[in-house]
């Protein structure tokens, strides 16, 4: 006997799967893999209730702590993706792999998922599974099904979806964001109304400040009250989602080359994301500031990619990790008008002297302020060498008189600085 194991919501999509698996691809039985890295608790229900309609075995796997984990390494590479948290991106490798644990287990032959051919899942899935041995099946895709054909399907079959109609937009939604997408947002002209979003209330007039404390650069504690990831991720999502924290609003290239619109809802993610660059910004040399946008962005990249696997991430992670030895200390987080906005930061590891920087003090430890008058002269001499070189020309067009640069970094003319073409 053939089986497979779905990745399975009790959505349309993943619920016309079921029948199409047993009469288009031949498998004798189906079983439906949910797995929970934060959903809300209605969705599990709702794949309950559909699995047990369609007489389905049913698994779910808790995968929050996994997902929380990885959530937070994500916050050490400062991972966004064209301005936005990476979310769903974090997500999808941690439900593959759990799914192909759970298909290993009850000896499956295949896995599918009901992802289109559009979009960035079914990448971000498959490079898990195809791994292993197991075929990989993506019925939506392979047999160019749109959201029309399914609901007939689905009414034709009597299939437990309230014929098809799934509300107004497509909704993601996991510990670390909420995405929004579909009908009327799909026009990048059109305002979305408050109703789209969930996590989030309009921000007002009040503020509150809160205290992140950090360790090798992971948030471990609010106020001085330590959380495990998951509990931490929670709660701020709930308090900075209390004061409008986290909404974007971006058109997104996504891998196949598609530009899409995007709407996310993200308090948690801003908040520690923006106590963290700040933290940083106060214990990591310029060098390693500037050297650390660039890991940060390969990292985020390959997290966008579903590729948090490859040895790329690895090696970057190497980087990351020395890093953050350092990324130990506090955070004061003001929350205030939609926004997180680090005010205040304090660390034992600050490459930071206030006594150096003070406009009250004359110098710099043993450097004098006169000191720096050498640095002075100096800079800027390439670009003095350069735009005199580009004033020669104009004036050996306009009157055939060389400019040269003086020493000090000023311009004297040629004739008056005694040089002949064998002085040059």
């Amino acid at each position: 006997m053939t089986r497979v194991a779905l990745a399975f919501s009790g959505g349309l999509d993943t619920t016309v799967c079921v029948p199409l698996l047993e009469e288009e691809y031949g498998y004798d039985e189906v079983i439906g893999v949910t797995v929970d890295v934060g959903q809300p608790e209605s969705e599990f229900e709702e794949a309950e209730e559909t699995a047990e309609a369609l007489g389905l075995d049913h698994y779910v796997v808790d995968a929050k702590a996994e997902f929380a984990d990885l959530c937070l390494d994500g916050v050490r590479a400062n991972a966004t993706y064209q301005g936005y948290p990476l979310g769903t991106a974090l997500a999808r490798p941690v439900i593959a792999e759990a799914i192909l644990e759970v298909a290993t287990e009850q000896d499956c032959d295949g896995v599918a998922h009901g992802c289109t051919g559009k979009g960035n899942d079914q990448l971000r899935f498959e490079a898990v599974w195809r791994d292993s041995d197991l075929e990989v099946i993506a019925p939506v895709r392979e047999l160019g099904l749109t959201r029309d054909w399914e609901k007939q399907y689905a009414a034709e079959k009597d299939l437990p979806v309230e014929g098809g109609n799934e509300g107004d937009w497509s909704i993601d939604t996991n510990l670390w964001s909420r995405s929004v997408e579909g009908d009327e947002l799909e026009d990048p002209s059109y305002v979305p109304s408050p109703e789209i979003y969930d996590w989030t209330a309009e921000p007002t007039g009040e503020s509150e400040e809160i205290e992140i404390a950090f360790e090798n650069g992971y948030p471990v504690a609010v106020d001085g009250q330590e959380y495990d990831p998951v509990e931490l991720i929670e709660y701020l999502n709930d308090l900075a989602g209390s004061h409008g924290v986290g909404r974007t609003d971006v058109m997104e290239d996504r891998m196949l080359g598609l530009k899409v619109r995007e709407n996310y809802e993200h308090p948690a993610a801003t908040t520690l994301l923006n106590a963290h660059e700040s933290l940083e910004g106060l214990v990591l040399t310029q060098e390693e500031r500037q050297f650390k946008q660039q890991i940060d962005q390969q990292w985020a990249q390959k997290a966008y990619e579903g590729l948090v696997d490859a040895p790329l991430v690895g090696a970057l992670e190497g980087f990351i990790a020395k890093t953050q030895g350092r990324v130990t200390g506090t955070v004061t987080i003001r929350f205030e008008g939609g926004k997180a906005r680090p005010v205040a930061r304090d660390s034992e590891y600050a490459a930071y002297s206030a006594d150096h920087a003070s406009f009250d003090t004359e110098t710099v430890g043993k450097i004098a302020q006169e000191d720096a008058t050498g640095v002075a002269k100096y800079h800027g001499f390439q670009r003095r060498l350069a735009n005199g070189v580009l004033e020669n020309d104009d004036d050996e067009t306009a009157e055939g008189d060389p400019v040269e640069l003086a020493t000090d970094g000023g311009t004297v003319d040629a004739a008056d600085a005694g040089s002949t073409e064998d002085d040059q």
